[in-house]
């Protein structure tokens, strides 16, 4: 016993004496702060003249049923660490893009500096119509992005919309490809029916039962659990080779 805790101060005191090396693989990598952006899905606040009374991701069951809570949890079986959690909903991002200001808006969960940030939006912005449209949202998305790598280089996980949106998703995809990110494909969960809430429950509210249900978040999680490195999954050991590495691919659940 005490020379496994002797081993593991040793290496923990050999890789804080290191400066950190933005360049090195996820395998080196510690999760210890994990930031979520995202709209309804990811939290929506009580709000009582639509029905929905909680603050969670609508329209899960318990706040442990939503797909935040799954992937924190599942982070913490996988590591054997708890990590530091921040969750912001941006959905007026989406829905102003163009005259948001990430500096005002953003200034908690950029201070935050996580070390993995997943970004599950797409759903609330305005229809991509025309060229125009498309061209604001990329250079908005882009913009996102970049501010949030700046300065620390953190793992960067983008989802597509739940309901498949070729043209929201492009853009989606491409910008995460730019940025060195992570994309995550689930647009083929919301073609099925039982993923939605309104396939486990009543509610007073077709934009409730619209959210996806503890069945659909279910599969978000796992398709975003699928999508990050394995390594972040299996350990936090800071005291192996650093490996060069390629953060840039595509997943589907």
């Amino acid at each position: 016993m005490m020379r496994q805790l002797l081993l593991t101060t040793l290496l923990t005191l050999s890789a804080l004496a290191q400066p950190w090396d933005t360049t090195l693989s996820e395998k080196q990598r510690p999760v210890g702060k994990v930031l979520f952006l995202g709209n309804s899905i990811t939290r929506h606040g009580p709000l009582a003249k639509i029905g929905w009374m909680s603050d969670w991701g609508m329209a899960a069951g318990a706040k442990e049923k939503d797909y935040v809570h799954l992937v924190a949890s599942s982070l913490t079986k996988s590591t054997g660490a708890t990590p530091e959690v921040m969750i912001k909903n941006v959905a007026g991002f989406e829905r102003h893009h163009t005259t948001y200001d990430l500096e005002e808006n953003l200034k908690d969960a950029l201070e935050f500096d996580a070390d993995l940030i997943i970004v599950a939006i797409g759903e609330n912005v305005p229809r991509l119509n025309s060229d125009k449209s498309k061209a604001q949202f990329a250079k908005s998305f882009g913009q996102l992005l970049s501010r949030l790598k700046d300065g620390h280089n953190p793992i960067l996980l983008v989802r597509s919309c739940f309901r498949a949106n070729s043209a929201k998703d492009k853009i989606l995809r491409q910008g995460c490809r730019d940025a060195g990110g992570i994309f995550a494909d689930i647009g083929k969960l919301g073609k099925d029916e039982e993923n939605y809430a309104r396939s486990e429950r009543k509610s007073a509210h077709m934009g409730v039962a619209a959210h996806p249900g503890d069945k659909g978040m279910q599969a978000i999680a796992q398709a975003i659990l699928k999508a990050i490195p394995g390594s972040i999954l299996r350990s936090r050991d800071l005291g192996q080779t650093p490996q060069p590495t390629n953060r840039t691919r595509d997943t589907e659940p």
